[in-house]
């Protein structure tokens, strides 16, 4: 009976592997593959070509539009995390009236879709004159990354021991050194979850992206990819758009790949209390 369910379980996996990898294989596959070649169904490589990179590499805007991806992600995770750690600091150790309203509050402006806030949103846009311009992304992404990095980080910092913060104060320490000196080194963990995932989600936006710029300088990769395209399903150059796609999916694999150990610890620590 053990032997089965190992077995039954190992297959589970294997399936859960294969629908979750097979669509990023397929578009490694197809962007080696050029001419009819893409539109042959193949699931081993039958060639190799570096057209489709060099071709999608060669662009004038989509490297920038890569960097472009790279530097908004990277400002609304820093502004994310400065903000949320502070935030989370005052609902985990201050008490005050309404804390809890407010922390839902906060979650539930996460709950909004996307298209709900548009309108309004743009208008602020445009209002702040920030229109065609990186920092209207920023604005914008921090709607939901802000607070869910909050209510995770404010939830890890719960479950630390009070005791270290009661020791920090006897020794004089300032509640901005308790949060530099003391909770930052016991948070790495949790601040590299949300830091990761915070990022994907700026990476991967799209709805914003297209709504807020408009010029080939400011436009974000996703954007950028969905603009490739042909006259007809025939001319539209596919295989540059699967070089594209495995252009921008590569750092948020290897990213995955080498904070793996702490992010996993993000997501179990808390759980139990020491």
């Amino acid at each position: 009976m053990k032997t089965l369910r190992k077995i039954a379980f190992g297959l589970l996996v294997a399936l859960i592997l294969l629908f979750c990898l097979f669509p990023f294989y397929y578009a490694v596959l197809t962007s080696f593959e050029t001419g009819t070649a893409i539109f042959t169904p193949s699931y081993l490589p039958d060639s190799f070509s570096l057209a489709n990179y060099t071709q999608v590499l060669g662009r004038g805007f989509f490297p920038r539009n890569v960097l472009n991806s790279i530097l908004v992600a990277s400002v609304t995770v820093v502004l994310s995390l400065g903000l949320g750690v502070s935030a989370a600091f005052a609902l985990a150790r201050i008490r005050f009236r309404g804390r809890k309203l407010l922390l839902l509050t906060i979650l539930s402006v996460s709950m909004f879709p996307q298209i709900a806030v548009l309108s309004g949103l743009f208008e602020i846009v445009r209002g702040l004159g920030l229109y065609n311009t990186l920092g209207s992304l920023v604005m914008s992404y921090m709607i939901f990354t802000l607070p869910f990095t909050v209510w995770v980080l404010t939830t890890f910092m719960r479950d630390l021991p009070v005791e270290i913060e009661e020791a920090a104060i006897v020794d004089g320490a300032s509640p901005r050194h308790i949060v530099l000196k003391v909770f930052l080194p016991l948070m790495w963990p949790a601040l590299v979850t949300t830091g990761l995932l915070a990022f994907i989600q700026a990476w991967n936006e799209f709805l914003f992206a297209l709504t807020f710029v408009s010029s080939n300088d400011t436009r974000t990769a996703p954007v950028a990819i969905a603009l490739i395209s042909g006259t007809s399903a025939q001319e539209t150059p596919w295989g540059a758009i699967m070089a594209a796609s495995v252009i921008v999916t590569a750092p948020l694999i290897v990213l995955v790949l080498i904070f793996q150990r702490r992010i996993v610890a993000g997501f179990t620590s808390g759980g139990v209390k020491g």
